[in-house]
């Protein structure tokens, strides 16, 4: 209704999620151009088609979808949930005499672990404690599962078949509709031995007489004797990819080769499969693979055309691939498909305007985008990116000398609350130097509120007569027994530590960042456990005594931190060092740093934006969990 108002430049209904009625319209058109200027300036937000994801919804009857999972690929009704899996798809290709360059794709070994795959995944459906026992019942009586894959960027290159092309969009979309009919028809043995999903007669699935229909009241899908209401998805592998040593879901490859810093020294680390592309034929020697690390791409008259092209990666795809491709898994894809489209930093906001609307007419469940550059805390270095702020810094000739004093100025603040940070860090240097400070009778402090996965959060941090924190007492809601003694713990050891002279900034790198099963909130509101609730509420103190200011990680070559000039606001974090990390370990791309955004909380390395989450490629970090 949504698309059709577009499209119509007309008014929509705001329906109430519960009562459906109407409670209101707005201007489609005007609501799309905010959608698309958000998207082109931040990356946010990706668009939802819902009402294409409610015409498969595979139960109606239980229920609609009203939004996704932020990643995108799991559309889920209240108190649903699904058990995902991912097959590498780049472990099935094999040598043989029909395939591209001498290989081709085993697809009876890819059929068994399919098989195997959705067998493993039923069973756990039946493994699994839920929460809650509303989750435990739709869970038995719907049994959904979510079987995808990984690894297709890695199958393109054995096979020498480039992302961008219309054999690889041809090759992913039969991939997709082998993965998904193999994985019916294990569901449907499964079906056979233990009876079909208790809510199969009324489903999308079930027979003539009882199956849900559209509106039109044509069948959606024929009826098939299912064990499983949903079997395929294409859902983010940031983590589990990199632990299989794979390329991600279905994203091409995120770069051919980068500079690894291992104990302070930059190795050149190449893609695998280029390195033995590259010794078979010849061509191999170890300073074009250093020079292709140092600069990120393979465009050297060594490289032959031919691997050229076929190690195409995110950024050097238009962004009308991103989508076929997307479309083309989405079309035997039950749920649908976590997956980002790139584009380069001149693109306007009509080429996204165009892009959401191709998703639109493909099918595609769903879009995100993400523009070169478009979030503040991206790194410049290198990358072109780098180089147009630059030359666009460089060709403001005409400022007035009005606009250099302000300059002058905004420097002359910066370097004076450096001075501030500077004299703070000495005052707790100096405490470090002492023994135990004794508690005077009287201290002053604020207390401060967090959500927390555990329930609320209260946070009181004390102070002396010099402004220095002295003690933190917390409280958790209405907690007892096991849970409020390890806050109370919590609070005593970071209340030694301060009394000790502990500076605080380190109370708060420990704290921050710390993750457990369960999390509240969404972006830059996201509250991992309680520790880092903690480490929040710590944060927000430091703000409010001496400021945080946000700042650009460091540019190669460029000696330190970049600041902007004219930004005041706080950032939700601080930027880490990009040299921190317990194994020492980093990554720094040379040209290759158009998708990089911020720095890795757990390792420090740049984060990469994929699969609609950030994600490390270092230590395996993933947004999405």
């Amino acid at each position: 209704a949504f698309m059709a108002a577009v499209e119509a430049n007309g008014m929509y209904d705001l329906l109430h999620p519960k009562t459906r009625q109407v409670t209101g319209q707005l201007h489609a058109r005007e609501v799309w151009e905010r959608i698309i200027h958000g998207a082109w300036k931040t990356g946010e937000p990706g668009v939802f088609f819902v009402d294409k994801a409610n015409h498969y919804n595979p139960v109606p009857h239980l229920g609609e979808y009203e939004a996704t999972n932020p990643c995108g690929e799991q559309p889920l009704l209240p108190y649903d949930v699904c058990n995902l899996g991912s097959i590498n798809l780049g472990a099935f290709v094999r040598d043989g005499e029909d395939g591209k360059d001498g290989k081709e794709i085993d697809w009876n070994d890819l059929r068994r672990v399919i098989h195997l795959s959705t067998h493993f995944l039923e069973n756990v459906i039946d493994a699994n404690q839920y929460p809650l026992p509303e989750i435990t019942e739709l869970a038995q009586r719907i049994r959904r599962i979510g079987l995808g894959v990984m690894g297709l960027a890695d199958l393109f290159v054995k096979l020498g078949v480039p992302y961008d092309s219309e054999e690889g969009v041809a090759l992913g979309g039969k991939i997709q509709q082998f993965v998904d009919e193999e994985a019916r028809i294990e569901s449907e043995r499964l079906a056979s031995e233990r009876g079909v999903f208790p809510e199969w007669e009324r489903s999308i699935w079930g027979p003539d007489e009882t199956a849900a229909r559209d509106a039109a009241g044509e069948r959606i899908r024929p009826m098939r004797r299912l064990r499983n209401c949903n079997v395929t998805t294409v859902a983010p592998t940031g983590t589990i990819s990199i632990i299989a040593g794979c390329s991600s879901g279905i994203e091409p490859l995120f770069a051919v080769a980068f500079m690894r810093n291992q104990a302070g020294s930059l190795m050149p680390d190449v893609n695998e499969d280029f390195v033995g592309i590259a010794r078979a034929e010849g061509w191999y020697s170890e300073e074009l693979m250093r020079k292709i690390a140092e600069t990120g791409h393979i465009d050297f008259p060594e490289v032959p055309a031919k691997w050229q092209r076929v190690f195409v990666t995110a950024n050097g795809i238009k962004p009308e691939w991103h989508i076929r491709m997307q479309a083309a898994f989405q079309e035997y894809n039950d749920s649908a498909i976590s997956k980002t489209c790139n584009f380069a930093n001149d693109a306007t906001e009509e080429y996204v305007e165009e892009i959401y609307r191709l998703a639109y007419r493909l099918n595609c469940k769903g879009v995100t985008v993400y523009r070169d550059g478009s979030r503040e805390m991206q790194v410049l270095s290198t990358g072109s990116t780098a180089k147009k702020v630059q030359e666009g810094h460089a060709g403001k000739e005409s400022v007035a000398a009005t606009a250099d004093l302000h300059g002058e100025i905004a420097e002359l603040r910066t370097e004076n609350e450096r001075l501030q940070r500077i004299v703070h860090d000495l005052e707790s240097e100096n405490l470090q130097r002492r023994q135990k400070r004794s508690r005077p009778e009287v201290l002053r402090g604020t207390t401060r509120r967090v959500e927390t996965p555990l329930g609320t959060l209260y946070v009181t941090i004390t102070e002396d007569d010099r402004g220095q924190p002295f003690e933190v007492f917390m409280t958790l809601g209405k907690a007892g027994g096991a849970l409020m003694a390890d806050v109370e713990s919590l609070g005593r050891l970071i209340s030694l530590a301060l009394r000790s002279g502990i500076p605080i900034k380190e109370i708060y790198r420990q704290l921050r960042g710390i993750s457990s099963d369960r999390v509240i909130g969404l972006g830059p509101n996201k509250i991992l456990s309680v520790p880092d609730a903690v480490g929040i509420a710590i944060e927000r103190w430091m703000q409010e005594k001496q400021g945080i200011q946000q700042e650009l990680l460091p540019q190669p070559g460029r000696g330190g931190p970049q600041g902007i000039a004219g930004q005041t606001e706080v950032a939700p974090m601080v930027a880490q060092p990009t040299h921190t990390g317990e194994s020492g370990e980093q990554m720094v791309l040379g040209g290759m740093q158009q998708t990089l955004s911020g720095a890795c909380p757990d390792c420090g390395s740049q984060l990469e934006f994929a699969e609609g989450c950030m994600k490390c490629h270092v230590c395996g970090f993933s947004e999405c969990g």
